[in-house]
């Protein structure tokens, strides 16, 4: 592959949104407290998204780096707490080498008005809605790819926590049922009058939830194609994972079912398909069935009754829908595209009921 097809396949950053501006004086200087060796005018941009924590490619004459930060403006102290990150991908590294190495943590808000840090920059492929036709990945590749990507998880899920120095990075036992309350709760407190009252699911996954974990392990939370980066030479091999925010301790399955509420198959109906934001649709990608089969099969966990995880993963996306729709009604929020939301939280909810209707737990 050429280096002109390679630079047209990589992930460019773009010009920094108003007001999202970072001092990079400041950042130099304390990056070379730090005994980075840091050459020429550094320039500054933006990767687009940054909905959750901004992300920034910071160049220098000799070196690209990335810098990740909080949201501006007020938020709530557990939220967006990029230090956690930092510390969870900095703990990872020696045991999980698909994580970026991280170069420094800043706690000081005196430098940028915000905690931040800076990580090495994978230079890769992020595999977004489609996969590009340059990659060249016929239908047996591109199951290959998706067996990769789901290797990827399944060997997170077999770290062990203590080993990685993260075994107090969650509560762990009792992970299930804190997280069936939490989301009915969540769900309850930001429900408008013109979606679905989720009711009747909430009940069910109350009623169903496993009396304790497959496991308790290192879990990512929001792990999607969109999250990893594929080496551009030979795309069929992960080199990085991304968005380390959410990672915590908890049930794997809970992780996989949270994965497949965003895996849309080829033979899913319109309304599903309008909501796709990873290339799991394409020939050779395996279904959500086959997926369950496939992780129970290289874990060892059992998989008999993923209903309940499939049905957690739809809620727990309705729940994060939810949430910004209701913002966006209360004018918090303005992108056009959160009207939308409305419809898919109630679409979710009839996914929910007809998956309960037919499951035999």
């Amino acid at each position: 592959m050429s280096d002109v097809q390679n630079d047209t396949l990589i992930d460019h950053a773009g010009q920094v949104r108003a007001g999202e501006e970072v001092d990079l004086v400041k950042v130099t200087a304390y990056l070379q407290s730090l005994g980075m060796s840091l050459q020429g005018e550094p320039e500054l941009q933006q990767f687009p998204g940054g909905a959750s924590n901004l992300t920034y490619l910071v160049r220098y004459a000799n070196q690209d780096l990335i810098l990740r930060r909080p949201p501006f403006g007020h938020i709530a102290k557990s939220a967006h707490d990029v230090v956690r990150e930092a510390e969870i991908m900095r703990q990872l590294k020696p045991v999980y080498p698909k994580v970026p190495e991280i170069f420094a943590i800043c706690e000081d808000i005196a430098v940028i008005g915000a905690p931040f840090y800076v990580m090495e920059r994978l230079v890769g492929v992020i595999p977004r809605q489609n996969l590009q036709p340059e990659l060249g990945l016929d239908e047996a590749k591109t199951r290959q790819l998706c067996l990769n990507v789901l290797d990827t998880l399944i060997d997170l899920h077999k770290l062990d926590p203590k080993a990685a120095g993260l075994d107090q990075l969650g509560k762990g036992e009792g992970y299930v049922a804190r997280q069936v309350e939490g989301w009915t709760k969540r769900y309850r407190a930001a429900r408008t009058d013109d979606v679905g009252d989720f009711e009747t699911v909430m009940q069910w996954l109350n009623d169903k939830q496993p009396r304790q974990e497959v496991a308790i392990s290192l879990i990512h939370n929001d792990f999607r194609f969109d999250n990893v980066v594929l080496d551009v030479n030979d795309p069929l091999k992960v080199i990085g994972v991304l968005d380390w925010e959410m990672a915590t301790l908890g049930d794997p399955l809970m992780d996989l079912g949270s994965s497949l509420a965003y895996w849309v198959q080829a033979d899913d109906d319109p309304f599903m398909k309008g909501s796709r934001r990873q290339p799991t649709n394409a020939p050779g990608m395996l279904t959500r069935d086959e997926v369950v089969r496939y992780y129970g099969e290289k874990t060892g966990f059992s998989v008999a009754n993923f209903d309940f995880y499939t049905v957690y993963g739809l809620f727990r996306l309705a729940g994060i829908a939810q949430q910004i729709y209701k913002r966006f009604k209360e004018g918090n929020a303005r992108n056009p595209v959160f009207a939308t939301f409305g419809p898919f939280v109630s679409y979710l909810e009839q996914r929910c009921l007809g998956i309960i209707a037919k499951s035999s737990l």
